[in-house]
């Protein structure tokens, strides 16, 4: 949501600016520049990427709109869920957790979490690791190394639309400096005319220039940015989990597997220890 705030204040910044200094709001209004630029910088998109990455790309910038999901809250949460269907495991046995990971959406446990139900990658993340462990046939740091590669293969899909729009925001310039050639070629064959018209198609071509720069540094730029950070928001929930999981296959305790994770939260967002103890063996959980 922030992306949008900031971008608006740049657009209202530069123009308001430019409306101070005594600028002609008309003249930036050209839809020919807006085409070329706009055109140029889809087609160099689909063109690199594929319908299937111009398709993610949109997907990751709706994505922006929303708020960062993985809250200090949403983090507790997760780590309530998981120290529950932990203790489940070391009251019941391995077997116990069976019917809470084939089907999370019936659990009793995890569907009092729909925050992480609604992550589908995670969950899945979870329930498949969880699978394994219960198969008794991958020893911990094989574990480790099959939840590494699974993350790594995620983080390379995930930073296909990042990367397309860094490379979109940084050819800009260039398809702005296209859009003032061809102004100025167009210009060219006025020679001649009236300066006022010379003068107007100049300024039309200019415009290109100025679009062309803008957009990469007052948009795409930090919408890439942002973009990476939700990444590796993302990330960080990822192995919060992943470090729970592996404490857990080499035999630790509930409240042991649940620090392991707690480290891993990035300290803006990361509950502390005593209230991280508190939320996980409050009345509900101990039930659990």
């Amino acid at each position: 949501m922030f992306v949008i705030i900031g971008i608006v204040l740049v657009m209202g910044a530069v123009i308001g600016g430019y409306i101070n200094h005594g600028g002609n709001i008309g003249v930036l209004i050209q839809v020919n520049e807006f085409i070329i630029l706009g055109g140029a910088a889809i087609g160099s998109m689909i063109a690199a990427n594929g319908m299937k990455g111009f398709q993610g790309v949109i997907k990751a910038v709706m994505g922006l709109l929303k708020p960062d999901p993985n809250t200090k809250e949403a983090y507790l949460d997760l780590l309530k869920m998981m120290f529950q269907l932990f203790n489940v495991a070391r009251k019941e046995g391995l077997l116990g957790l069976e019917k809470h990971i084939e089907n999370p959406e019936e659990s009793e446990i995890i569907k009092k979490y729909p925050q992480f139900l609604a992550n589908h990658h995670a969950c899945a993340f979870f329930c498949d690791t969880m699978k394994v462990i219960l198969t008794g046939a991958v020893g911990p740091h094989d574990l480790s190394e099959m939840m590494e590669l699974d993350l790594e293969t995620s983080h390379a899909e995930q930073r296909v639309p990042i990367d397309a729009v860094q490379t979109v925001g940084d050819a800009m310039p260039g398809f702005g400096i296209v859009a003032a050639v061809l102004g100025v070629i167009i210009t060219m064959g006025k020679i001649g005319g009236e300066a006022a018209e010379i003068g107007h198609s100049v300024a039309a071509a200019l415009v290109g220039t100025f679009l062309g720069i803008l957009l990469a540094y007052g948009v795409f730029g930090p919408m890439a940015r942002s973009m990476d950070l939700r990444m590796k928001s993302d990330e960080q929930y990822m192995n919060c989990i992943r470090f729970a999981l592996f404490s857990f296959a080499r035999g630790e305790s509930p409240i042991t597997c649940v620090e392991f994770a707690r480290r891993n939260i990035e300290p803006a967002v990361r509950p502390g220890f005593a209230e991280m103890e508190k939320a996980v063996k409050e009345k509900d959980a101990a039930a659990a």
